[in-house]
């Protein structure tokens, strides 16, 4: 038994950012480790064979609003953004290429940007700012994402959570139970905690 969960996630999912705002909490108060396992969402659902919410209109609908609704009960400040669905592809590497000191602040700066400030991040110069922000060389980032190594991690991540039988983001693993959605976060942690 262990106190660590692996938490799957894509920034471009609007309940990982939510379930990143929970585990900010969480961790504040529980003796919880959680290992951050970024995958590529719309790779897992190719995989998977699935369609996503994003693609059709009547899910698309309730999932806005349940987001909505979700962060107002957790007081979690979030905007739907009008440019979404967009390509993760580079943020996502861009997590695994990111120090490992640098890693949460590179997350909320690209989460909080996309989720709270409804930032076009499909817009390299937004995505420029950013990094600037952090203190990330620009030049260096897009170089690093470029590598080979960065890119197969990301592809093998996602490949581990469809083996997983994982289907979505956010999922969590913790005992080797998977617990899928931000609302089962908390189940997750009790799994760890009654270790």
């Amino acid at each position: 038994m262990s106190n660590q969960i692996d938490f799957y996630f894509d920034i471009i999912s609007p309940f990982s950012f939510i379930a990143h705002k929970k585990i900010q909490k969480i961790i504040q108060n529980k003796k919880v480790l959680f290992n951050y396992k970024p995958i590529l969402l719309g790779g897992l659902h190719k995989l998977a064979e699935i369609d996503a919410p994003a693609f059709n209109k009547y899910k698309i609908k309730i999932l806005q609003s349940d987001c909505e609704l979700v962060s107002e009960k957790n007081d979690i400040s979030f905007n739907w953004n009008s440019k979404f669905p967009i390509n993760s592809l580079y943020m996502m590497r861009g997590y695994l290429y990111v120090e490992e000191n640098l890693k949460k602040l590179y997350l909320d700066a690209f989460f909080n940007a996309y989720w709270r400030d409804n930032i076009d991040l499909s817009n390299e110069i937004e995505i420029t700012k950013i990094l600037k922000i952090l203190n990330i060389d620009n030049k260096k980032f897009f170089e690093g994402i470029s590598n080979q190594l960065i890119k197969d991690q990301l592809k093998e991540l996602t490949a581990e959570a469809f083996k997983k039988e994982l289907f979505g983001a956010p999922t969590f693993v913790a005992n080797n139970k998977i617990f899928w959605g931000q609302d089962r976060l908390d189940y997750a942690v009790d799994e760890v905690s009654s270790n």
